[in-house]
């Protein structure tokens, strides 16, 4: 950034650039969680295992007949093998009988 005019003042970029990539169309709200079966995504940093127990608890406790994939049967969505394994979470996913994800990573 440099000075122009009076002292103070500083021409300055926005931090955000333009976007590269179309948003996406999101996948439609569902009705409820009542009986749906949830699966938890993680990439293995800051305390997702603990979490996620508080989580799942949360939601048993305000949902009734809700079912979980863990953490532990998806893996780590994080690391060396991570674009293969994210590629094949939507076949993963569909063959579990998940409804929806609870996702954490680490920032």
């Amino acid at each position: 950034m440099t000075p122009v005019g009076n002292e103070g003042y500083f021409e300055a970029y926005w931090p955000r650039g333009a976007r590269q990539a179309p948003p996406k169309v999101l996948a439609p709200r569902l009705p409820g969680l009542a009986g749906r079966r949830i699966a938890f995504l993680w990439d293995y940093l800051f305390r997702g295992d603990e979490i996620f127990d508080v989580v799942e608890r949360q939601l048993n406790h305000r949902f009734q007949g809700m079912r979980f994939v863990g953490w532990r049967e998806i893996g780590n969505i994080h690391g060396d093998d991570e674009r293969r394994i994210v590629a094949a979470l939507p076949g993963r996913l569909k063959a579990l009988g998940v409804d929806a994800v609870v996702t954490a990573v680490a920032a």
